[in-house]
């Protein structure tokens, strides 16, 4: 087994989780209601909780001696693997929306397929995230049906986001060389099987909605490469102040 790869990917996995998990924390005190200020922190919180595990198990395959803090809080933006949807700020919560419920569809998938992994703690952290992400996919496609059918100001503010984020998916199912050594050996799944049934199952969704699919190409990628968008440095000067002003502090 490839295990450079097999780390880089759980990177990706953690590292990717993380950074939604921040974003969604970003609404906390801020979001439209009460009680969507609670869902939506509980959503990052399950997102914390995939990454710590992730991370920790990258650590324990790349056998450096750096467990989930050492990887999240001290490694640079271009060292970090996550997708550059996860990144992409909040807007307003329309577009917030908009992106959690692409992620959704598309953690159903990938933890679905990781699930039948070979390697034994990859396929039991898939199968307890899947339980989660369905409460996240009911959520999003519930407030995407509730604004999409709503008012013309929220189904123009929901068609604004899905134009505004569409060119990030494509990147969602990129393989690269190394990970395809890792589908060989029934580690992870080949991502280049699930792209069109991932647009099987929004494409129906965004008809009950009353959406359109954007016509501009799904263009943007690089995460896996630590090339990333502008954005990326600000979350992570904002997530890794207290421990890179104060290393090994604990409470």
């Amino acid at each position: 087994m490839n295990t450079k790869a097999l780390s880089e990917f759980l990177l990706h996995i953690g590292d990717s989780q993380l950074i939604l998990s921040h974003r969604l924390a970003e609404w906390c005190g801020h979001a439209p209601e009460l009680e969507l200020d609670i869902a939506m922190s509980n959503i990052g919180l399950d997102l914390l909780g995939q990454a710590r595990t992730a991370l920790s198990l990258a650590g324990e395959v790349e056998g450096l001696g750096r467990d989930e803090d050492r990887l999240a809080y001290f490694r640079t933006e271009r060292e970090y693997r996550n997708l550059l949807l996860c990144e992409q700020p909040n807007g307003d919560f329309a577009q917030t929306i908009v992106r959690q419920w692409l992620m959704d569809h598309y953690h159903a998938l990938l933890f679905a397929a990781l699930s039948n992994s070979t390697h034994a703690q990859l396929s039991a952290f898939a199968i307890k995230s899947l339980k989660e992400v369905k409460y996240h996919q009911r959520f999003s496609s519930a407030w995407m049906e509730r604004l999409s059918l709503g008012t013309q100001e929220a189904h123009d503010k929901i068609q604004q986001g899905l134009n505004e984020l569409w060119r990030f998916t494509a990147e969602l199912f990129v393989l690269t060389a190394e990970e395809q050594q890792l589908v060989d050996a029934h580690i992870i799944p080949d991502l280049n099987l699930l792209p069109q049934r991932w647009l099987e199952t929004i494409q129906p969704e965004l008809t009950r909605f009353e959406l359109e699919l954007p016509q501009t190409g799904a263009y943007r990628r690089g995460g896996k490469q630590g090339l990333h968008t502008e954005h990326l440095g600000f979350v992570l000067a904002e997530l890794q102040y207290v421990q890179r002003s104060y290393p090994n502090m604990v409470w």
